[in-house]
């Protein structure tokens, strides 16, 4: 701690991986208090923008993309199902299999929340300027694909 009570982060402020943990932690607590009250975690979001992206997509193909294991997988469209946001359909070239697709009210679903996280990013990156947001997702896209 220096004279003036501020407490040192050590080796810590140097580290690329406290820093997205803290601001992970931010937006998944603002997103939680203004979003997520909603009914819309940011788990069923994610499916539902890559199913409005894929229609007919398969569940499969959504866990890879989202990172989600096949047994969360299953519990998840039984979830979007559930709420009506999703239908499953019987593949044409693989009985065994389902794709997925919006319903009506799904896609309305999409936009309600598309609309509060917009109002939730902006809350959160107000002090960004566009160029440096769109910095920020290239390079974090960037370290993610090391997991791929």
């Amino acid at each position: 701690m220096d004279d003036n009570g501020i407490v040192s982060l050590g080796p810590l402020s140097g580290l690329v991986g406290y820093h997205l943990r803290r601001a992970s932690a931010a937006i998944g607590s603002d997103y939680f208090r203004s979003v997520e009250p909603g009914g819309m975690r940011q788990v069923l979001f994610g499916a539902l923008s890559v199913i409005s992206a894929n229609p007919g997509i398969n569940q499969g193909n959504i866990g890879r993309i989202l990172g989600i294991q096949r047994p969360n997988m299953v519990a998840l469209v039984n979830e979007l199902t559930a709420n009506g946001w999703v239908e499953r359909i019987v593949d044409s070239v693989d009985r065994r299999a389902f794709t997925l697709n919006l319903t009506p009210e799904g896609k309305r679903a999409i936009e309600k929340t598309l609309a509060l996280i917009h109002e939730h990013e902006e809350r959160m990156l107000r002090d960004l300027s566009a160029q440096e947001q769109r910095t920020l997702i290239r390079l974090l896209s960037r370290i993610a694909a090391k997991a791929e």
